[in-house]
């Protein structure tokens, strides 16, 4: 900040403090979690009774609603909701809850991480078992937070096309293996692919993680069930240790053929190292028990933990870049850079239009979810939701003088849109604080949690 800057910034928060409405303010931002870029809304909200018509309770004029972003470099507060919704809706589908029976627990369960192949050698720092730092490719000894670490050792030779490639067409290659492992677990029940949904399903719930080298892997709760999901049981001749054959065999085995610029073809497929480790229903706080197999209820934290960030190299590749001169502004590493660049330039070519990838160059070519699931693995993110909309329409419902359950009222929302985030620093800083200071509370079991 420059000394001007400064000066504004504390008129600006000794302003804000000594305002009339301050602690309305504070009250409303303090309702959202802290949220740093609200949605101002103006308009009215009616609770209607179902039966008679009449007006429980309204309120107009103006509202702040959280932004909702996932994303922890962009809102703090929304991002420990999203994670903790997260959490909810992976654990369910380990250990039961929200829908799901508690005897989903007992069916084979993994826990598998597939990674982007290699396209050009990076700078790495390995560990030996006695803690020593491997040297690097480049001759250094590289420190936990050395820049460099990911990047190309020579970004000449470095496959930047073939890169944001992959990562362009990594859905794809996930449902590609998704098939290939129906197709493996049918073999092994030595059936064919089409009676597979007879006899069991294959459910799971994925999460994208980038590399420090700008490349996501994918880290995936795997589950085993019966034809109707988690309320029947899956054929005895399927095992965790048959799932952990299948998925290695099948990450091994799938590839999808593009074209490069030039016309040549380029064979997209998994990286050689693939993960996979059976889960427990223990509630050890360990990610990991004694055996080295992996918790339900710390998996759940440590997936729902990387739903919540972007690239992981800068707050500003996070955000949607309009113009590639941009990027002169942006503190990023020249090899994150060359992605966005090379991510920028295909987009910009005919035959990859379909990819939209000027509009995903800042996620350096990623056009995915970060998180998915599908259907039967778990609940939903709309029905944990939903539920929070309900438990918090009860305490409004509790606090009239006439009380009445949720079901018996209906409720008629008329909101538009003002603006969108705080008006300045002072009152960002302010908001930020709140959400620190929730997070702690949080932490130590004296706040509110994250799912009401």
């Amino acid at each position: 900040m420059t000394a001007a800057t400064t000066t504004q910034h504390e008129h600006d928060l000794s302003h804000l403090l000594r305002s009339p409405g301050f602690q309305d303010w504070r009250r409303e931002v303090t309702a959202i979690g802290g949220c740093a870029a609200p949605i101002h809304l103006t308009g009215s909200s009616r609770i209607y009774d179902r039966a008679t018509g009449t007006v429980l309770a309204e309120r107009d004029g103006e509202i702040l609603a959280p932004c909702g972003n996932r994303r922890a470099s962009v809102c703090p507060a929304c991002s420990d909701r999203y994670a903790s919704d997260a959490y909810h809706l992976i654990r369910s589908g380990m250990a039961g809850g929200k829908g799901v029976p508690d005897t989903a627990a007992a069916h084979p369960r993994v826990f598998a991480t597939l990674t982007a192949p290699s396209f050009g050698p990076v700078h790495t720092r390995r560990i030996t078992a006695r803690g020593l730092v491997i040297p690097c490719g480049c001759g250094d000894k590289h420190h936990r937070d050395d820049p460099r670490v990911g990047t190309a050792l020579d970004p000449d030779t470095y496959d930047y096309v073939g890169a944001v490639l992959w990562q362009a067409h990594v859905g794809t290659l996930w449902d590609r293996f998704a098939i290939r492992l129906r197709r493996t677990l049918a073999a092994m029940l030595g059936i064919k692919v089409r009676e597979f949904r007879d006899h069991a399903r294959l459910s799971y719930a994925k999460v994208a993680e980038y590399q420090r080298r700008g490349l996501v892997h994918f880290h995936a709760v795997v589950r085993l069930d019966g034809p109707d999901g988690p309320w029947t049981t899956p054929p005895a001749g399927l095992t965790a240790d048959g799932l952990n054959a299948a998925i290695r065999d099948a990450a091994r085995d799938v590839s999808l053929v593009v074209d490069r610029p030039d016309g040549d073809p380029l064979a997209l497929a998994w990286g050689s190292q693939v993960d996979v480790r059976p889960i427990t229903s223990t509630t050890a706080a360990a990610l990991e028990n004694d055996d080295g197999d992996i918790t339900d209820s710390a998996l759940a934290a440590y997936v729902a933990k990387y739903a919540t960030k972007g690239t992981g190299k800068s707050e500003a590749t996070d955000r949607p870049i309009r113009d590639i001169a941009h990027l002169d502004h942006l503190d990023i590493t020249a090899h994150h850079r060359r992605l966005i660049e090379t991510a920028w330039e295909l987009g910009g070519r005919e035959e990859y239009e379909g990819l939209n990838l000027r509009r995903w160059a800042h996620m350096l070519g990623f056009r995915g979810h970060f998180l998915t699931k599908s259907r039967a693995y778990s609940t939903t993110f709309g029905a944990i939701r939903g539920d929070r909309r309900t438990y918090r329409l009860g305490e409004t419902m509790a606090a009239l003088d006439t009380p009445a359950e949720p079901g018996a009222v209906l409720v008629v929302n008329d909101w538009a849109v003002v603006h969108i985030g705080h008006r300045n620093d002072a009152e960002r800083e302010i908001a930020l604080g709140i959400a620190e200071r929730r997070r702690e509370q949080r932490r130590a079991g004296t706040g509110p949690e994250g799912t009401t």
